[in-house]
């Protein structure tokens, strides 16, 4: 069996439920060339995402009428994370802001050792929990802000300034070439003590967002270091972000069809 990713193997373990209609975790855990506690895991995760049931030893699939698909990163998204992790070293500590394509980042932090990972997402930090390798989790705490899905306000701020982290990698709703990155979010702050607090800024955005106009800036050029996006975007956009000194970083776009 060719070693796969936490999603990847998630996915496998439905299909294959859905094919034989039942499977066990000592039977999961042989085909996987993984542990039981791991294949426990992935069968809680996939009963908590409403895409099986879990019985005694093993599981068996929800009721067609009931199930849903399996919700995550989009391929160009996953693409950007791959790219984004190759930035990350072994023992290096992160913060990974809320947001779908910083989701897609959670998987790749299997293949790291050491790390401590920062964010005020609850769904990234559940995701962060189902690694096989988990890193040591921190929360920002604060109030929660149901627009972002995430914990913002003047108490994450804090938690954020009593540490110093090597990485931020966050998302962005759109990028005003002149200014910076935008949001759709008028709950900013956070995202520049977050900024403030990291050596290295990774922005991780689809180039489609540079259509986006968008009222609130997020982060200035100053505070960003590094733009990572797909190869769509444009020549002249590219080199308008490095004249700020960004590095620019460019993925062969992924189609989703």
């Amino acid at each position: 069996m060719i070693k796969r990713n936490t999603q990847q193997r998630r996915r496998a373990i439905v299909e294959q439920l859905n094919q034989t209609g039942e499977v066990s975790v000592e039977q999961l855990a042989q085909a996987f060339e993984t542990s039981e506690v791991t294949i426990r895991k992935d069968l809680a995760a996939l009963e908590n995402d409403g895409l099986l049931l879990r019985r005694y030893g093993g599981a068996v699939p929800l009721p067609q009428e009931l199930a849903v698909p399996l919700r995550g990163p989009s391929v160009n998204q996953l693409a950007i994370a791959h790219k984004a992790a190759e930035l990350i070293r072994d023992h290096n500590r992160i913060i990974i802001d809320c947001g779908s394509t910083t989701l897609g980042l959670i998987p790749e932090l299997n293949e790291k050792r050491g790390l401590v990972v920062m964010t005020n997402s609850l769904q990234l930090a559940n995701a962060i929990h189902e690694l096989e390798n988990e890193p040591t989790l921190l929360m920002t705490g604060g109030t929660w802000d149901p627009h972002s899905e995430s914990f913002q306000g003047q108490l994450a701020e804090q938690v954020l300034r009593s540490y110093n982290f090597d990485q931020l990698f966050i998302g962005a709703d759109g990028i005003d070439l002149n200014r910076g990155t935008t949001t759709f979010n008028e709950l900013t702050n956070l995202s520049k003590v977050m900024a403030d607090v990291s050596q290295q800024v990774v922005v991780m955005l689809e180039s489609d967002k540079l259509q986006r106009r968008i009222p609130n800036l997020e982060l200035p050029w100053e505070q960003i270091s590094t733009v990572i996006t797909d190869d769509r975007l444009s020549s002249q956009a590219a080199d308008i972000i490095r004249g700020h000194g960004i590095e620019v970083l460019l993925v062969p776009y992924q189609s989703s069809n």
